[in-house]
């Protein structure tokens, strides 16, 4: 297959001016909009440890969410196409961000934790294989410079 190049674009419009701009620390909000076109606008804030609003998503999440998201899309089509059927998958993600004094910070690493329903006869060993596969093959994974690991569990189904 040949190499391809995709593009991605985005539109992120903060609405967190409060009425005086960014005058000081705290007069204004950290609320924005992240959009996309003909698709629902994502709200964003800061994390509430730094000044965010708690009922928005936070640029933190929104990076777990998508290595588990690619992370599942990815699994899902292995196990198709190894003739794994998979009936339900819910995923937990937790990410650890380590800030420094300065207010600077990165990710240490991510787990993934998803919860995987098979149905009977299930090659439980290949299955759980296929996670490795997954994470070489997640385009986000691979961007990342911080451990994602998988811990999954099973689930067979009542047959």
């Amino acid at each position: 297959m040949p190499a391809k190049t995709h593009a991605y674009t985005v539109t992120t419009t903060w609405t967190g001016n409060l009425g005086e701009g960014t005058a000081t620390y705290r007069s204004y909000g950290r609320q924005h909009e992240i959009q996309v076109t003909g698709k629902p606008v994502i709200p964003g804030s800061a994390d509430p440890a730094f000044r965010g609003d708690p009922t928005r998503y936070n640029p933190e999440e929104l990076l777990v969410a998508s290595l588990s998201t690619c992370h599942m899309l990815w699994y899902l089509h292995l196990a198709a196409t190894h003739d794994i059927v998979i009936t339900d998958y819910v995923d937990r993600a937790e990410g650890s961000l380590h800030e420094e004094e300065s207010g600077s910070g990165h990710f240490t690493q991510v787990t993934l934790r998803p919860q995987i329903t098979v149905l009977p006869g299930a090659d439980l060993a290949l299955a759980a294989a296929l996670h490795h596969e997954a994470h070489e093959l997640c385009f986000v994974a691979q961007s990342v410079n911080f451990p994602v690991t998988a811990e999954p569990e099973f689930i067979v189904a009542k047959g």
